[in-house]
C-alpha cells in the first residue's frame, strides 16, 4: 500500500516540499497530493508590483508537476483532524470536490504537510478590515491594482506598517505613479532594523521619490478617506494600504497540535510537529527556532529552507535514511525599492544587522536574480537533485528521534 503524503498549500515552501519528495522517493511507494486553492504557482514576493500594474509570468501548477507523481487538488482546506489524520476540503467556488451532496470531501493521509502560509492582518484596528487594501496574495494585490488606476493626480496612498513589506510597497507604488502622494506610517524610525549605511540609502531613496515618512506614529483606526493615529492626527488617504505584518492560517489553532498564542505549529529542527510525528509544517505556518534559539522570522528565506529540511526528514525516515541536520540561518535581507533600486542588508546569521550593504541599481539586480532563483526553484521541483528516487522501507520513526532544533 503506498504510504500518503498530502501537502497543504501551493506557496514557495510546499510546491518545494511536494517536488523534493517526488524526487526522493519511488513513485510505486508513495502518494503525493498538493492541496492549493488556485491553480498556478503566486510569487508572493511581488505581489507589491502586481499591484502596480506589472503583470507576472504565468505558472500553472498542471505543468510544473506534470510527469513529477505529483496529483493536484484544486481546492480550499477548511479543516485538519491531526488525530484521525485526515483534511476535509471544498473546491475553488466553496461546493463540493467529489461529493457534491455533502459539499465536502476528506482526504486520509500517513503524512501530513502543512504549509497553509500566512493572510494579512489588521490586528483589529477599528475599520482597517472595511477600507484599508492588502498585497499578502494576489486578491488583495489585484484589488489594490484596480483602486490605484482609478486615482487622479494628487491623491494620497497611506501605507500603513515600516517593515520590508511596507518599504517595498510605498517605493514600488511612488515610482510607478510619481504623480501620487504617497506616504508611510512607521511604528518606530524608518529601517530601524537596518545598520546606519542602510538606514541612510533608504532616506535618501525616499527623498528622491518624494515619499512623506511619518515616524513613531500608531494607526488607531482607518476611514474611507484617512487613516487615524494615536496622537489624535488624521491623514488623509484616498487609499490606505495595510502592510503591518501576516497572521497565519487559523486552521492549525483549531487542531489538537501544539502551536504558540499566534498560531504557528511547534516543531523540531526537522520542521516536524512536537506533538504528532505524522505532521510537518514548513513557511510561515511554522514556529521553529534558528541560531541563538530565535525563532525564524516569517519570510521565504526561512520558508524555502525549511522545506528542504522537512523533505529531506521524510524522505530519511521513510527510507531508513540519513536525517538532515543543517541549522537554517540568515545571510542577507534583499529589499527592492522601485525597479532601478534596492537595498542588500547583510546580517549575521541570526537575522541582526552588520554595518555592510550593497545599494543602488546593483541591488536591484541583485533582488531581481533571488527572486528569479526563487520562483524558478518552485517551476522546477525535480530538477537539481539527485536522481536517485529510494525505496520506502518503514514506517516515519516515533517522536521522540526527532533531532534537535538548531542552535
Amino acid at each position: 500500500m503506498q504510504h500518503r503524503i498530502i501537502v497543504l498549500g501551493g506557496g514557495y515552501t510546499g510546491a518545494i516540499a511536494a517536488g523534493r519528495l517526488a524526487k526522493r522517493l519511488r513513485r510505486d511507494d508513495v502518494a503525493i497530493t498538493l492541496v492549493n486553492a488556485e491553480p498556478d504557482f503566486v510569487e508572493r514576493v511581488r505581489m507589491h508590483q502586481l499591484a502596480t500594474g506589472q503583470d507576472l509570468k504565468h505558472r500553472p501548477f498542471s505543468e510544473m508537476f506534470a510527469g513529477t507523481g505529483v496529483e493536484l487538488r484544486l481546492a480550499k482546506v477548511t479543516g485538519v483532524d491531526v488525530d484521525r489524520k485526515t483534511v476535509t476540503i471544498t473546491d475553488a467556488n466553496g461546493a463540493g470536490v467529489t461529493a457534491p451532496g455533502s459539499g465536502t470531501e476528506e482526504l486520509a493521509y500517513d503524512t501530513l504537510v502543512y504549509a497553509l502560509g500566512s493572510g494579512w492582518n489588521a490586528q483589529d484596528v477599528p475599520g482597517a478590515a472595511e477600507h484599508a487594501y492588502e498585497i499578502a496574495g494576489r486578491p488583495g494585490a489585484l484589488r489594490l491594482r484596480e483602486r490605484l488606476a482609478r486615482l487622479d493626480a494628487g491623491q494620497t496612498v497611506v501605507v500603513v506598517g515600516g517593515g520590508l513589506t511596507g518599504v517595498e510597497a510605498a517605493t514600488e507604488i511612488a515610482e510607478a505613479r510619481p504623480d501620487l502622494d504617497v506616504a508611510l506610517a512607521a511604528g518606530g524610525d524608518l529601517g530601524d532594523w537596518l545598520s546606519p549605511k542602510g538606514r541612510e540609502h533608504l532616506r535618501k531613496v525616499f527623498g528622491r521619490l518624494k515619499i512623506t515618512v511619518h515616524e513613531h506614529t500608531t494607526v488607531t483606526g482607518v476611514e474611507a478617506d484617512r487613516v487615524l493615529t494615536a496622537d489624535g492626527t488624521a491623514v488623509p488617504a484616498a487609499v490606505t494600504v495595510w502592510a503591518t505584518g501576516f497572521a497565519v492560517h487559523p486552521i492549525a489553532k483549531a487542531t489538537s497540535l501544539e502551536v504558540t498564542g499566534t498560531g504557528q505549529i511547534v516543531v523540531d529542527g526537522t520542521m516536524r510537529s512536537v506533538s504528532h510525528p505524522d505532521v510537518y509544517a514548513i513557511g510561515d505556518a511554522a514556529m521553529a527556532m534558528g541560531p541563538g534559539n530565535k525563532p525564524l522570522r516569517m519570510s521565504c528565506a526561512s520558508g524555502t529552507p525549511a522545506a528542504w529540511q522537512a523533505a529531506g526528514a521524510i524522505a530519511a525516515r521513510l527510507t531508513g535514511g540519513k536525517l538532515p541536520n543543517a541549522p537554517i540561518r540568515y545571510f542577507n535581507q534583499c529589499i527592492s525599492l522601485g525597479r532601478k533600486e534596492g537595498l542588500i542588508q547583510y546580517v549575521t546569521a541570526d537575522d541582526r544587522a552588520v554595518r555592510a550593504v550593497l545599494t543602488g541599481r546593483l541591488a536591484a539586480v541583485y533582488k531581481e536574480l533571488i527572486c528569479k532563483g526563487a520562483a524558478w526553484s518552485v517551476a522546477n521541483p525535480t530538477l537539481g537533485l539527485p536522481t536517485r528516487r529510494r525505496r520506502v522501507t518503514r514506517k516515519p520513526a516515533a517522536a521522540g528521534s526527532a533531532v534537535k532544533a538548531p542552535a
